[in-house]
């Protein structure tokens, strides 16, 4: 063979723990010796986990893809004539006709795993920079008046409209605002920004820029996630990258417009995922929630009005920028409009990520894409919306996964973290998992986080051992109702959802065979 052959393999963190440099080095070096031209380009990932290793080749009939690749299968694949197409165990075939990414409704990661992710040729040709390039020629009233009609709600959680944050960021005096990306995802079961910082980085740069022509900031930051050490590197690289191209500066591409972007580092801290605690924490201070108001939109980074946002929230912009509001707002259903990244963890048999516009049943979220549980056991709970979001069981996995049907029946969709757990799980472990988890992220502002929590985890610990069992189960009841109505942020005040939707879906759980009641 003559012709030069072009392989992907991921660069995102799963990848590189299932060996995706050790595979690289095995193809690289096997083609040396078969004297066989070959290159291989680092995409981001396609979100399809479970299959990392995922090595895609180029032919002419599309990328065809290999899963599980490991360095002693790659002699195998040259047999059997992968480089171009040739039948394998591992092969899955045409990587875009591949079910869990065929069906999907991809907006926000419409790149990942397509595009190299530091190439901003790449980036543009598969349509990078568009929603930039009109919103440079628009007023920023007419940026801000987009968005809200596209019906974009902040992905980090709480769901908020962005468009009426950008509004009144916007109609805040100030001489220097600010745009602050809230990259700490420290949600259990949630990957999703990472994924679409190490697979797409110029998506989150190009969203944080039109969001500073929106409302008059000049001055950007990425609060990331400390153990992100790979999109830390992958990001000052995409930041030098497209400062260099004139996207970033004080004259974006000859427009007379300035905005850059610095990446800052978290410590660790759960709670610094809090918009007030991320703030104080950019501030060079200790990570502690303050109280609202003032909003941050008002008075945030340095007293200055703020937008904060999270990486999906930001990354969905320039599509919406680009294919228009009525575009993006025709996926989903009710006041849930768009698309969400949905996470699929904990013990499930496809983990991975699937981006869908809203309104799809969970059930179908789980056993379609997810292929239903790794143990092969029947589902007993999920846990939607991270550690501190509700317990559901079999008879909600009907849910629509939209805000509102979510709201109604006391759970959260949160960042779209999805963690599944088989019939083997004890429910009143979990409920103390909550506390314990209280206990260490508080920050211990507000007593009823703080004690609370201690308290709770007590409680709970007393009740497994069977003491007093029913004074034990209604004193922790009192007590998350304490912290729900008490607690200054959602740290203290959201963790009571898990307890209490332990206690209330599985009571057998809290009150074991051959204990005091």
């Amino acid at each position: 063979m003559s012709d030069l052959m072009t392989l992907y393999v991921p660069l995102d963190s799963t990848a590189l723990a299932m060996g995706a440099d050790e595979v690289v080095l095995a193809i690289m070096t096997e083609a040396a010796a078969r004297h066989l031209d070959v290159e291989v380009i680092r995409n981001g990932s396609w979100g399809m986990s479970w299959l990392e290793p995922l090595v895609e080749v180029v032919t002419d009939k599309g990328r065809m893809a290999y899963g599980n690749v490991t360095p002693e299968e790659v002699p195998g694949l040259f047999d059997a004539g992968f480089l171009t197409g040739g039948e394998h165990a591992l092969g899955l075939g045409l990587t875009a006709e591949i079910e869990y990414l065929k069906s999907q409704d991809r907006l926000t990661f419409a790149r990942c795993g397509l595009i190299e992710a530091l190439s901003l040729e790449d980036y543009r040709a598969h349509g990078g920079f568009k929603g930039l390039e009109k919103a440079l020629k628009m007023l920023p009233q007419a940026i801000v008046d987009q968005v809200t009609a596209s019906g974009l709600r902040g992905r980090g959680g709480a769901a908020f409209p962005t468009g009426i944050k950008w509004n009144t960021v916007l109609g805040a005096e100030a001489d220097q605002k600010y745009i602050c990306c809230n990259a700490d995802e420290g949600d259990s079961g949630t990957f999703a920004d990472r994924i679409l910082m190490e697979g797409d980085p110029y998506c989150l740069i190009e969203g944080m820029i039109i969001a500073g022509l929106a409302v008059g900031a000049t001055e950007g930051y990425i609060y990331l996630r400390s153990e992100y050490p790979l999109c830390r590197d992958i990001l000052h690289e995409a930041l030098i990258e497209a400062r260099d191209a004139g996207w970033l500066g004080a004259d974006i591409r000859g427009s007379g417009k300035a905005f850059d972007i610095e990446v800052r580092m978290g410590a660790g801290s759960y709670v610094c995922g809090e918009e007030t605690a991320m703030l104080n924490s950019l501030e060079g201070k200790r990570g502690m929630v303050r109280a609202k108001p003032p909003l941050p939109a008002l008075e945030g980074l340095f007293g200055q009005p703020t937008v904060v946002n999270n990486v999906l929230s930001l990354a969905s912009v320039p599509i919406i920028m680009d294919q228009g509001a009525d575009f993006y707002k025709n996926y989903g259903m009710g006041r849930s409009r768009g698309t969400i990244a949905f996470q699929l963890a904990g013990n499930i048999a496809r983990g991975g990520l699937v981006e869908k516009a809203f309104g799809l049943p969970l059930r179908e979220m789980i056993d379609g894409y997810g292929g239903g549980t790794d143990s092969g056991r029947p589902i007993k709970a999920v846990q939607v919306g991270g550690p501190l979001g509700a317990y559901l069981a079999e008879g909600d996995l009907d849910l629509p996964l939209d805000y509102e049907a979510f709201s109604a029946a006391g759970a959260v969709l949160g960042h779209g973290g999805i963690v599944v757990f088989d019939d083997t799980v004890d429910m009143a472990a979990q409920a103390k998992f909550a506390f314990d988890f209280c206990v260490e992220e508080s920050c211990g502002k507000c007593t009823p986080c703080r004690i609370g929590s201690v308290r709770g985890a007590e409680l709970i610990e007393k009740i497994q051992a069977g003491q007093a069992v029913d004074d034990n189960l209604a004193l922790v009841k009192d007590l998350c109702d304490v912290m729900d109505s008490g607690s200054l942020c959602a740290m203290g005040g959201m963790t009571p959802i898990p307890v209490l939707s332990a206690m209330d879906k599985w009571p057998a759980d809290f009150r074991k065979d051959g204990v005091e009641k």
